[in-house]
């Protein structure tokens, strides 16, 4: 009996030590690797590969200029031939004015012109043909009477005649010549160069320019597109009274079509004239269209900290609008086979001295870097990595905080 109570006991000492022995073996199969090599880490991979730098920014579609359309004079709004968003080209009728009295008296300006135009037919046709005649007549009955008087004189001298007679023979002949000078004075105001013919002409003139303003002004009563484009606002109706000085419809012209974006001013140094872009309206995002650099303004926003830039695009597609938005990645740069790195591999970018933590030989070692080109989440690395170095994140997921110097695994790569 007390053999067999102390074989039990023996048995249960060893049974408490096998324990604890198997489960220092179960410890050391889980933790032994993280104790002896480190905790698995996630990595980045340093490729070779070309790059392309941009710099996005958001931004509106915006023409040149937009152009408003207003009336020349008050009037009544008659009919409206247009909608807003439609396209017109130059000369289309947008909408028309009640124009009664305009036609009223543009018809009267018409009956005036040809009233003058009959006047002018009149002196050239009818006042210098008689003012000639007038003025043979008046010279022959001059050379009539100077004959006259000159017989007269021989007559007095013979004493044939009196005095009185003479003296009538005087007259008659002054009368002639005076009858002469009017009518040769009649004619030249006839011909060319004269004041009837110079008034008649100067009062065609005047018929006409009333005529011209009155059909301009009958012209303005129908208000028509000045240039090819698309109505984006449309502010009156039938009925309405409309006077000069309004905006009644605006126009965005058909032509060039540009983007007005605004970018960061510590992006500015990387901005040159004739940068390509690709672009896309929120609208329609999988629609990308080409654009190029047109435009950078000289000014900061000092709001803001931006800088308008505005992108020139050649081929717009058709769905593109007035003032959608739209985002733009303009290409800055471009590094063929550059050596890249993710961003979140490297630490202190921004910095004087940025670094990283790279894997050598199961252990994470500090490595300094001088970086280039940095976008989409990628770093270019001039100097302090190779093509297929692996590279701590600075954020690895929630696992434990790495140092340098400390032993550790690759997880993965990216």
């Amino acid at each position: 009996m007390e053999t067999s109570r102390a074989w039990l006991a023996t048995l249960r000492r060893h049974g408490v030590a096998l324990s604890a022995v198997v489960a220092v073996v179960v410890a050391a199969a889980v933790w032994g690797p993280g104790l002896l090599l480190g905790p698995e880490v996630p990595v980045r991979r340093v490729e070779r590969r070309d790059f392309v730098q941009t710099v996005v920014a958001t931004g509106r579609v915006a023409t040149p200029h937009r152009t408003s359309v207003g009336v020349q004079l008050t009037g009544t709004v008659l009919r409206v031939a247009v909608e807003e968003g439609q396209a017109v080209r130059a000369g289309d009728l947008l909408f028309e004015l009640e124009s009664s009295e305009m036609q009223a008296a543009q018809s009267q300006a018409v009956l005036a012109v040809r009233q003058a135009q009959a006047r002018l037919r009149q002196v050239r046709e009818l006042q210098a043909p008689v003012a000639e005649q007038a003025l043979r007549q008046a010279q022959a009955n001059l050379d009539m009477a100077r004959g006259t008087l000159q017989r007269n004189r021989d007559l007095f001298e013979k004493k044939f005649i009196g005095q009185a007679a003479l003296d009538d023979a005087v007259r008659a002949e002054q009368v002639a010549q005076a009858q002469a000078r009017t009518a040769q004075e009649q004619l030249a105001s006839a011909r060319p160069g004269g004041s009837d013919l110079a008034a008649a002409q100067a009062a065609l003139a005047q018929a006409e320019a009333a005529a011209q303003a009155a059909q301009a002004r009958l012209a303005y009563t129908r208000v028509r597109a000045p240039v090819d484009g698309t109505l984006i606002a449309r502010n009156v109706e039938p009925g309405d009274l409309v006077q000069p000085g309004k905006a009644l419809m605006v126009l965005s012209p058909a032509g060039v079509t540009e983007l007005v974006v605004l970018i960061d001013e510590k992006n500015l140094h990387l901005l040159r004239l004739g940068q390509d872009a690709l672009a896309s309206a929120d609208a329609y995002p999988a629609e990308r269209f080409p654009a190029v650099v047109s435009t950078i303004d000289p000014a900061v926003d000092p709001q803001r900290g931006s800088v308008e830039v505005k992108l020139r695009v050649p081929r717009p597609p058709s769905a593109l609008r007035q003032d959608m938005t739209v985002s733009v990645d303009i290409e800055v740069a471009r590094r063929p086979q550059a050596l890249l790195v993710a961003a979140d591999g490297v630490r202190d970018p921004d910095s004087a001295q940025p670094w990283a933590l790279r894997v050598e030989d199961g252990h994470a070692r500090r490595r300094p870097l001088r970086i280039g080109l940095r976008s989409g989440g990628w770093c270019e690395v001039l100097e302090g990595l190779a093509a297929g170095d692996a590279v701590i994140p600075a954020a690895n997921g929630g696992a434990v905080a790495v140092r340098e110097g400390m032993r550790v695994r690759v997880q993965g790569a990216r």
